[in-house]
């Protein structure tokens, strides 16, 4: 069988989205390979995530904060407040359908970057911002749809492939924060890996102890890579979070 040869391309150093103090690069898969939908899933497995077109890695000089991390659909277990936040979301509509720009879409997307990203660069975004974001010509993209009496209140951007889900993004209605909607998506992600047989969803990137990305260690059992393996994360006494 004829051999695949990838290429890889580092970033230049700039601004690090998560510590205001660092710099960040980047490896980031040949976004003009002929063969990119075909090797993501694959990439996915190797700790790569997907933002718009590029298939990419955190590969920083001085900093290994980013984990990859997975969460195995079948083993997961949701703990007392996940458990109320499916109940509280109860009323909700949940579908996926074929990822598209709609004025829908786009209006809870601004009005989400607006409330939860302002000044940090991504609020007031235009039309061409969201689907050069959240999807492209050859991801195997899907909107996971939250709705209430027809309302939409959230979208979870999800990735389906044969190696598992992978969570891209969520928005939702900044109005809306007491239902819990971002754990929600995660929960509703889960439940669908499982009915379609697929092993994983892959979350990005957990960092211990952020305020924004530390969240991901709620979900057990939680993979992470550690020594170029995915191991469980364990839960001792650095990792361990009470339920509340």
């Amino acid at each position: 069988m004829k051999s695949e040869v990838v290429r890889l391309f580092q970033t230049l150093p700039h601004d690090c989205g998560y510590y205001a103090d660092r710099s960040a690069q980047n490896l980031v898969i040949d976004p003009s390979a002929p063969n990119l939908a075909a090797i993501y899933g694959l990439a996915l497995t190797r700790g790569f995530r997907r933002a718009g077109g590029h298939v990419y890695h955190p590969h920083c000089a001085q900093c290994r904060a980013c984990v990859p991390c997975r969460v195995p659909a079948a083993a997961f277990v949701p703990n007392r407040s996940q458990r109320r936040c499916l109940a509280r979301n109860a009323d909700l509509a949940v579908a996926d359908v074929p990822a598209a720009y709609t004025a829908e879409y786009f209006h809870l997307y601004r009005r989400y970057l607006d409330a939860r990203h302002a000044d940090g660069g991504m609020d007031h975004p235009a039309p061409d911002d969201f689907a050069r974001f959240l999807y492209t010509h050859w991801s195997p993209t899907r909107f996971l749809e939250l709705r209430k009496d027809g309302r939409l209140l959230g979208v979870a951007v999800t990735d389906v492939c044969a190696e598992g889900l992978s969570a891209v993004y969520t928005f939702y209605d900044p109005a809306e924060t007491a239902r819990g909607l971002g754990t929600f998506a995660i929960l509703q992600q889960l439940a669908w890996a499982r009915r379609a047989g697929l092993a994983h969803l892959y979350l990005g990137y957990w960092i211990a102890g952020h305020p924004k990305m530390d969240y991901k260690r709620l979900y057990r059992p939680l993979q992470v890579v550690r020594g170029g393996q995915w191991v469980d994360l364990a839960d001792d006494a650095e990792t361990a979070v009470a339920e509340d």
